[in-house]
């Protein structure tokens, strides 16, 4: 989870910081989790990562990086993470719910609130968030719970994220291109990239994996709660960001509500 927040911190820091473009950061930031994937795969024997993952997998996981990119350019850390998270349960439930998984009364009530949380957090006001940010992170947010139902039963974990990784990067190169005109490159920049690609990222999403075997569904589901709370501390301890009221009061509401969706429906399958 930490390695999940410091995705936020990283790229929050390089387009704060550094002169780094968004889509250079991603690109960076793709290339580096497909080389670093690639390498632990290889290490385990496994040279032929291509033939798992797909390219409609690959590209949900090109929009939530482009999207995450772009929206740091407005969001604090914190607020990045909370919008990113609330977007990805919200997407995951909805979908959960028109595939027939109907929730009980409890889980209506925790979507409502959790909903009304990440409505207030957008409400106009001296403390709201950028709302073109904010719609990037939350489209970020859509795309990475796509991503992550695809991807659900689709193979051996590491294996099948190395593939879309791969399968991402001319997406990626692609954008750089066709931006070349605002790109910038930045040796700092560069530095977090490669962070939030190689560590945050590979290395962060191959240990997920390998704990994600050993935790109960609704553990794994509850710990990620922990996400936008430790990139909300990171931001404020790291990066100097200020920490709101409204920011805690929509954060309460957002990580309360999910909280309640997801032991309501670990009751529901007692």
């Amino acid at each position: 989870m930490t390695a999940f927040a410091g995705n936020s911190l990283l790229c929050r820091a390089a387009l704060r910081d550094t002169d780094i473009d968004a889509a250079t950061f991603t690109s960076v930031r793709l290339v580096s989790g497909a080389l670093m994937l690639w390498l632990l795969l290889s290490v385990r024997g496994n040279r032929a990562p291509m033939k798992q993952g797909s390219w409609g997998s690959a590209l949900a996981l090109f929009v939530y990086a482009a999207a995450f990119s772009y929206a740091y350019g407005g969001l604090s850390a914190a607020m990045g993470a909370l919008l990113l998270f609330g977007a990805v349960q919200a997407t995951m439930i909805s979908i959960g719910i028109v595939r027939g998984n109907r929730p009980q009364l409890w889980q209506w009530i925790g979507f409502v609130v959790a909903f009304s949380g990440l409505v207030g957090l957008l409400l106009p006001g001296l403390t709201a968030p950028p709302l073109f940010s904010s719609l990037l992170m939350i489209s970020a947010g859509i795309a990475w719970g796509v991503y992550s139902l695809r991807a659900k039963g689709a193979g051996e974990p590491t294996a099948v994220t190395t593939g879309n990784f791969m399968r991402a990067v001319p997406m990626a190169l692609v954008l750089s291109l066709v931006m070349m005109t605002s790109a910038n490159i930045d040796m700092a920049g560069m530095g977090y990239a490669i962070a939030s690609g190689a560590i945050a990222s590979g290395m962060g999403y191959a240990i997920w994996y390998m704990a994600l075997p050993l935790l109960q569904p609704t553990s794994a589901a509850t710990v990620q709660l922990s996400v936008p709370v430790i990139a909300a501390i990171g931001g404020v301890l790291l990066l100097s960001e200020p920490l709101t009221l409204r920011l805690v009061v929509a954060g309460i509401a957002i990580l309360g509500g999910i909280a309640i969706v997801i032991r309501a429906g670990q009751k529901k399958t007692v």
